[in-house]
C-alpha cells in the first residue's frame, strides 16, 4: 500500500529589497536619481507614484538604508506616532489611501510640519500624482502638492525583462533561456501582469517538478487571457 501523496507546498517569496536588487530603466531612471539626490530636495520632501508594483515600496527602502529613515504606512498613523517618527527622516507610504480619514490626515499634518521643523526629510508614495489624492484637509493637500514629485512609469522591456527575472527568483524558480524573452514580447506591458505571471509560473513549476519552460509560459499566458 502506497504513502498519502505529498501535495508540492509553495515555498514563501523573498522579495529583496535592496539597492543592488532595484533595476534601472528609462520607466525609472529619473525617480531613481532623485530619491538618492535626497540631501538636495529644494523642500526637504519629495511623493514618487506609481502603477502597483511599479517599485515605489523597494524604492523607499532603498532610501531608507541611504537616509536611516523609518517607513511607515499612511493608515497606520496616529497623532501618538508622529513624535518618534518626526525624530528621523521619515517615509509614508501609500498616502492616497487615506483621503478622508480625518484621523490620518490630521497625524500627516503634523508628521510634515515636524519632520521639516526639525530638519528631517519626508519621502511619501502613492499610485496617483499628488493632485489626485483628494485630500481632505486643504493645508495637508497644499503641502503635499508642494512635494517635488517623480513618476514610475509602466516598464518598458528591459525593465519587463529584468522585472520577470527579479520575480521569480524571488520565488526560488528556475527558467529555461528562452522564457523570458518569450513572455516579454506576448505579454502586457504592466507591473501587474509580470507579478500575475511570475505566481502563476512559479506554481506550475512547483506542480510539476520541472523549471519553466516556453510551453509552459505559453500555457500560462492562454490560460490567465490577454488582460492577464
Amino acid at each position: 500500500m502506497s504513502g498519502p501523496e505529498q501535495l508540492p507546498l509553495p515555498l514563501p517569496a523573498l522579495e529583496a529589497l535592496g539597492r543592488e536588487d532595484f533595476f534601472v530603466s528609462p520607466a525609472n531612471a529619473l525617480a531613481v536619481a532623485q530619491v538618492e539626490a535626497w540631501r538636495d530636495w529644494p523642500s526637504r520632501k519629495m511623493v514618487v507614484y506609481g502603477p502597483e508594483g511599479s517599485g515605489k515600496t523597494h524604492l523607499a527602502h532603498v532610501w531608507a538604508s541611504l537616509s536611516g529613515a523609518r517607513i511607515v504606512e499612511a493608515t497606520a498613523l496616529s497623532e501618538d506616532s508622529v513624535p518618534g517618527l518626526a525624530e528621523a527622516p521619515a517615509c509614508v507610504e501609500n498616502v492616497d489611501a487615506i483621503a478622508g480619514n480625518a484621523a490620518c490626515e490630521r497625524a500627516l499634518f503634523h508628521l510634515h510640519n515636524l519632520c521639516l521643523a526639525q530638519g528631517h526629510a519626508l519621502l511619501m508614495t502613492a499610485a496617483r500624482e499628488p493632485a489626485g489624492w483628494r485630500l481632505g484637509l486643504p493645508d495637508l493637500q497644499s503641502r503635499v502638492q508642494g512635494a517635488q514629485a517623480a513618476r514610475l512609469s509602466e516598464p518598458d522591456d528591459l525593465l519587463l525583462t529584468m522585472l520577470l527575472a527579479k520575480l521569480l527568483a524571488d520565488h526560488q524558480t528556475q527558467v529555461r533561456p528562452d522564457v523570458i524573452p518569450y513572455l516579454v514580447s506576448h505579454m502586457p506591458r504592466s507591473y501587474s501582469a509580470a507579478r500575475a505571471l511570475a505566481e502563476a509560473l512559479s506554481a506550475d513549476s512547483l506542480a510539476t517538478k520541472k523549471p519553466v519552460s516556453r510551453r509552459m509560459a505559453a500555457e500560462a499566458l492562454e490560460r490567465l487571457g490577454p488582460g492577464l
